[in-house]
């Protein structure tokens, strides 16, 4: 069965292009041009995908992002930022609002379709991913969720696909120092280029999710080394 991909772009041009490309590599595309439609789009189906375009007419598409990732029903949904903006505080920004990857315009038919076989190659290793408890924390690898163990009973942590996979990963190797390199090296692929900031901004990201539930200090920074998922809290 064919990957739906939604395309959210305010320009005709760069939606038809990247259309183009995606039904060469055999992806189904759909189109939506600004948050109403691209909400509209979600509701007939759910996409595998989306490529979300920076500056929207009226909500931006960092405004959807941060939407998307607080709604149980779009929260793994990979997200791919189409951007004209490269600054590198614009991109932590990208980041930081939930996207798990970003390309910026102008951009090549062959390094979008790289991106995405990244991104959508990360989201099938999570599915593999089997189950762990670890303290007061467990995730449900088949059910693909995280839960916490509060006053006797599970709690549901939301959290987003980038943050899943470092978790996992964390508790799967406690205990021991990585650097930023190795864990992009480990979470997003030695294959994929992403800077070592993007590091920095999962993890806070990560003691985020984990707050609530008084479990963000499981995830210690190690001065000078890196970081360390601690079960002695």
């Amino acid at each position: 069965m064919q990957k739906r991909i939604l395309i959210v772009d305010d320009e005709p041009a760069i939606r038809e292009m990247v259309a183009f490309a995606l039904r060469k590599a055999d992806y189904e595309p759909v189109h939506a041009g600004d948050a109403r439609e691209a909400q509209a789009s979600i509701a007939d189906r759910l996409p595998d995908l989306i490529l979300l375009d920076w500056m929207l007419p009226g909500t931006s598409g960092l405004e959807l992002a941060r939407r998307w990732r607080r709604d149980a029903l779009t929260r793994e949904i990979p997200i791919i930022m189409l951007t004209a903006r490269g600054e590198e505080n614009d991109r932590v920004g990208g980041l930081e609002a939930g996207v798990d990857d970003y390309v910026v315009k102008p951009f090549s038919a062959r390094e979008l379709l790289a991106r995405i076989r990244a991104v959508m190659r990360r989201s099938r290793e999570d599915d593999e991913n089997g189950s762990i408890e670890i303290g007061a924390l467990r995730i449900d690898g088949a059910a693909h969720r995280v839960f916490a163990q509060v006053d006797g009973g599970d709690v549901a942590v939301a959290i987003g696909p980038t943050e899943y996979r470092l978790l996992h990963f964390f508790m799967t190797h406690p205990e021991r120092v990585y650097t930023r390199s190795q864990l992009l090296d480990h979470v997003w692929g030695g294959s994929v280029y992403v800077e070592e900031r993007t590091v920095d901004v999962h993890i806070r990201r990560l003691r985020k999710t984990l707050e609530p539930v008084h479990l963000d200090n499981m995830v210690q920074t190690v001065r000078g080394a890196g970081y360390r998922f601690s079960t002695a809290v």
